[in-house]
C-alpha cells in the first residue's frame, strides 16, 4: 500500500475542502451547474476562502492545468506505476465520492477512461460481501422497464412536473434490444414497480430523480378516497427499496442525480447505497443532470454493448467512446456523468427475456 500526502496542510480538513473546491471546479468546467457540499466539517476547520488562499501557494506546479488534470495528478499520477491492469476500482471516501473519474485527464490530455474501465465501490465490506454472496441469489431472468410515468396529478414543491417523451423513446428503443414492451405512462405506478422489483435480473429506471437523494418519482398510487397524491404515494425511497428485497444483478437508474445523496466521510448515502444494500449487486448512476437526447443516445450503446457480452464496465467505456465521436455529444457533460458503483457484471439477454412481460422505469431531473 502506498501512502500519497498532497502538500503541506496547516489543517486538519484542508484536504477535505480543498478537494472539494477542486472537484466543483472540475464540474463547472464540465458545464454541470449544479453541485453539492460534503458533511459538515467541524467548526475551527479552516474557511474556503483560507483553503483557496493556501492552495494557490503551495500548488504553484498545477497553475496551468484544468481541474480535471490536478485532479488527476493527485489522484492517479502518484501510484500510476503500481497500475498494472486496465480496469481501475475506486473505494472513494468524503469529497472523493463524487469526483468524475471517467472525464479525469492526464497531461496529454487523454482522459482515464481511455485507458481503464472504471467502477467505484462505497466500502471494502461492499465488495466482501458481493464476493460471499451465494451464486444462486441474484436472478437470471426478467428485467422490470417502466417509462415516462405518467406525473399529471403530481405537485412537487409547488411545481407541475412535466411529462418525458425522451425516456418513453428509451424504453421502447432498450424494449426492442429485449424483445419486451415497455411499461408507461398511468401504469408505472410506485405500488406496481415495488410489486415487481424483487424478482428481475434487470431494473432499468427513467422518471423524475430527486435531486439531493437521487429518489424516484413514478406515477401516483391514487384512489378515489385520495385525488391528490402525496410523496408517500409516488416517490420511491431509499426506505422502499430496502424494504422491498432486491436480487437484481444490475440496476440502471437512468435519471439525474442518482449518484447523489449526503455525502459522510464513510461515501455517499442515497438511492445508489440504498439499491446495493437491498441486495442488488450493481448499479448504474448518474453524477448530475442528464439530457433526452444525449442520453438516449448513450444507452443505445450501452445495451447494444451489454447484449453482445460485454460486461457493465466494458459497456459504459464503449458508450463514452461513441458518444465522444458523434459531434455534437463530444464534450465531457455528455458522456461522463454515468458511473457504475458495485460488482462488475454480465448479462444474458436471452435468459433477462425469458419472462413473459418486461417492465421499464425511466427518471430525469425536477
Amino acid at each position: 500500500m502506498r501512502e500519497v500526502h498532497v502538500n503541506n496542510y496547516k489543517y486538519e480538513d484542508e484536504l477535505k475542502c480543498f478537494i472539494q473546491l477542486l472537484n466543483k471546479t472540475a464540474l463547472k468546467e464540465i458545464g454541470v451547474r449544479d453541485t453539492v457540499t460534503i458533511e459538515n466539517l467541524p467548526r475551527d476547520s479552516p474557511t474556503q476562502e483560507e483553503v483557496a488562499n493556501d492552495v494557490i501557494r503551495v500548488n504553484v506546479r498545477h497553475s496551468q492545468l484544468s481541474a480535471s488534470k490536478k485532479l488527476y495528478d493527485i489522484i492517479i499520477t502518484p501510484i500510476a506505476d503500481l497500475i498494472k491492469a486496465n480496469e481501475l476500482t475506486f473505494v472513494p471516501e468524503g469529497p472523493f465520492c463524487l469526483v468524475p473519474y471517467a472525464a479525469l485527464q492526464d497531461s496529454n490530455s487523454s482522459y482515464l477512461s481511455d485507458s481503464f474501465t472504471i467502477r467505484v465501490l462505497p466500502s471494502l465490506t461492499t465488495l466482501q460481501l458481493i464476493h460471499d454472496c451465494p451464486a444462486d441469489f441474484h436472478l437470471n431472468t426478467g428485467a422490470l422497464l417502466v417509462g415516462d410515468p405518467c406525473f399529471k396529478q403530481i405537485i412537487y414543491e409547488g411545481n407541475l412536473l412535466v411529462q418525458l417523451p425522451g425516456a418513453r423513446k428509451e424504453v421502447e428503443m432498450i424494449g426492442r434490444i429485449l424483445n419486451v414492451s415497455p411499461l408507461t405512462g398511468e401504469m408505472a405506478t410506485k405500488d406496481e414497480v415495488l410489486k415487481r422489483i424483487s424478482s428481475v435480473a434487470l431494473v432499468h429506471i427513467a422518471a423524475h430523480g430527486k435531486m439531493e437523494t437521487g429518489e424516484v418519482i413514478l406515477a401516483p398510487n391514487t384512489t378515489r378516497d385520495n385525488p391528490q397524491p402525496q410523496e408517500k404515494d409516488y416517490l420511491l425511497t431509499m426506505k422502499d427499496v430496502i424494504e422491498a428485497g432486491l436480487r437484481a444483478r444490475l440496476v440502471v437508474l437512468s435519471c439525474c442525480h442518482t449518484a447523489r445523496g449526503e455525502v459522510m466521510a464513510e461515501g455517499v448515502v442515497g438511492m445508489a447505497r440504498a439499491l446495493l444494500g437491498a441486495g442488488a449487486r450493481s448499479v448504474v448512476v448518474t453524477l448530475w443532470a442528464i439530457g433526452d437526447q444525449g442520453t438516449l443516445e448513450f444507452m443505445s450503446f450501452f445495451y447494444n454493448a451489454l447484449a453482445k457480452g460485454k460486461k457493465a464496465s466494458e459497456a459504459l467505456n464503449q458508450a463514452m467512446r461513441c458518444m465522444r465521436e458523434i459531434e455534437k455529444f463530444k464534450e465531457v457533460i455528455y458522456w461522463a456523468p454515468f458511473v457504475l458503483i458495485g460488482d462488475d457484471v454480465n448479462l444474458d439477454f436471452k435468459d433477462i427475456s425469458k419472462l413473459k412481460q418486461v417492465d421499464i422505469l425511466f427518471t430525469r431531473s425536477i
